[in-house]
């Protein structure tokens, strides 16, 4: 049972995945950090300095033996977290203590592990959001047909279709992916740069020779699963990276906070609803509700994820030189909470997404009620075609879509445009087909269209280069 005097981080205790806050872990930094020691240590071997492989071999036995007390008591001691670990790693490892972290400065393991922990976060994030697209191409094939009110303004304007709709939501998530993909495609580690970043120390060990300085950075990359290396770093990698990061990540919760807030106008019209668990209590008081609580939880978490960018603006534009230690305390805390944030408002979506609920009957009611103000131009078109006179119709139209709103509007009533349309005698030509002309799968256009070719031509390749990552579901912790 946790300590429920202290403050817990809710991000941690009731919204993120186990999967993101393993990535965020001190098991999984602390274990990077000895995974970089190993590869500096059999890299500098491999080039000639005086290591052994049996000193080598001796880290790797003990790469994930951690002893975590250990370490903090060495860290309350020298007040300094890198070294403390390099004490205890040479307790454990005692006959490759004196060549542990050689020639490397703390933010050799500190800016690579953290790069690497912020690439397979990017990982985690990446196989949400296409499983996010899968799951509305399936809802927006579903409901490609279906007449719905389109709305400019929040105001009733022409037909759309609930399946084209949510291609809107997906185009934004698809853009998301592919800034995603391309701040992958340029990932780059720190490197072996040494305390400021001219590898002087690496140089020294090597008595001057450049090459095999360039070679090691390149062998401890390669052992990392790397390629690319910034070619210029001060004493860390560049913060204006992590802006990019959470960047990103802002971009995919901008994406979600409107489909969110989508969903919570649908669902206050009856139209589209989140799921609802049987036993869900909507409100307190009011038994009857069924408020769109994980929308309003996707929301909630976005609008703190737009504020996190700003920080890592701040952080990087306030680096002194070649490095001050300002950043570190704030950036522990920001770029963790924004993975953390971002994750649990994917795993909200793919929740919501798969378990959306339409309700048919309510959407053409609603369409019923505006259709015949949309259909008057189209009414007047085809009794022109009969012969009638144009500027007389519409005037003669104007006089009772007045009367059929203030019908609506003042008393409460429904529209009875068609109504009164079909017994004026002006209209009579169109009178017996009336029903066929203001038939609302003739106003939504392309849409249905629109929506197979998007998905076919945008949609389908993302997630055919993504296969191996479908089939996730997204689950509601609290």
């Amino acid at each position: 049972m946790p300590d429920k005097t202290i403050y817990e981080n809710p991000l941690s205790t009731r919204y993120a995945s186990r999967e993101m806050q393993e990535n965020f872990g001190d098991e999984k930094r602390f274990r990077l950090w000895r995974k970089l020691w190993i590869a500096l240590a059999e890299s500098e071997m491999e080039l000639g300095l005086p290591i052994t492989q049996k000193q080598v071999d001796e880290l790797k036995a003990h790469e994930t033996d951690i002893d975590y007390a250990r370490a903090e008591a060495y860290e309350r001691q020298v007040r300094h977290d890198v070294m403390a670990h390099v004490k205890a790693y040479g307790d454990v490892a005692p006959e490759a203590a004196g060549i542990i972290h050689l020639g490397a400065t703390s933010c050799f393991v500190d800016c690579n592990s953290e790069l690497i922990i912020l690439y397979d976060g990017l990982q985690i994030i990446l196989k949400k959001l296409v499983n996010v697209l899968d799951k509305l191409k399936r809802f927006a094939l579903q409901y490609k047909d279906m007449p719905t009110l389109g709305f400019t303004h929040l105001q009733p304007a022409q037909l759309t279709t609930v399946g084209k709709r949510a291609t809107l939501w997906m185009q934004d998530l698809m853009l998301d992916y592919e800034n995603l993909e391309h701040l992958l495609s340029r990932f780059k580690l720190r490197g072996v740069k040494g305390t400021t970043g001219t590898q002087a120390s690496f140089l020294d060990l090597f008595d001057g020779d450049e090459k095999k300085v360039k070679e090691l950075e390149k062998r401890v990359v390669q052992k990392l699963g790397f390629e690319k290396v910034y070619g210029v770093t001060g004493q860390t990698y560049p913060r204006k990276f992590d802006y990019n990061v959470l960047c990103v990540l802002s971009q995919i919760a901008q994406s979600a906070y409107k489909f969110s807030n989508d969903i919570r106008l649908l669902q206050s019209m009856k139209e589209v609803e989140e799921p609802f668990e049987k036993s869900q209590i909507g409100s307190s008081a009011m038994a009857y509700k069924r408020n769109p609580m994980r929308s309003e939880r996707m929301g909630s978490l976005c609008r703190y994820m737009l504020s996190l960018p700003v920080n890592s603006a701040v952080t990087a534009s306030t680096q002194w030189l070649e490095r001050t230690l300002d950043d570190s305390a704030n950036r522990r805390i920001v770029n963790a909470q924004a993975f953390l944030t971002v994750d649990a408002v994917l795993n909200i979506y793919m929740n919501v997404a798969e378990n959306l609920v339409v309700y048919e009957k309510v959407i053409k009611k609603h369409v019923a009620a505006e259709l015949p103000f949309m259909a008057t131009e189209n009414i007047i078109m085809e009794c022109v075609k009969a012969g009638g006179d144009r500027q007389q119709l519409h005037e003669r139209i104007r006089v009772l879509s007045q009367e059929a709103g203030r019908r609506v509007k003042e008393e409460g009533k429904e529209n009875d445009l068609l109504s009164r349309v079909r017994q004026d005698p002006m209209f009579s030509a169109v009178s017996a087909r009336l029903a066929k002309i203001v038939d609302a799968r003739k106003f939504i256009g392309r849409a249905p269209r629109q929506t197979v070719e998007f998905i076919r031509s945008e949609i389908d390749p993302i997630l055919k280069k993504n296969a191996a990552l479908l089939g996730e579901t997204g689950t509601v912790n609290v």
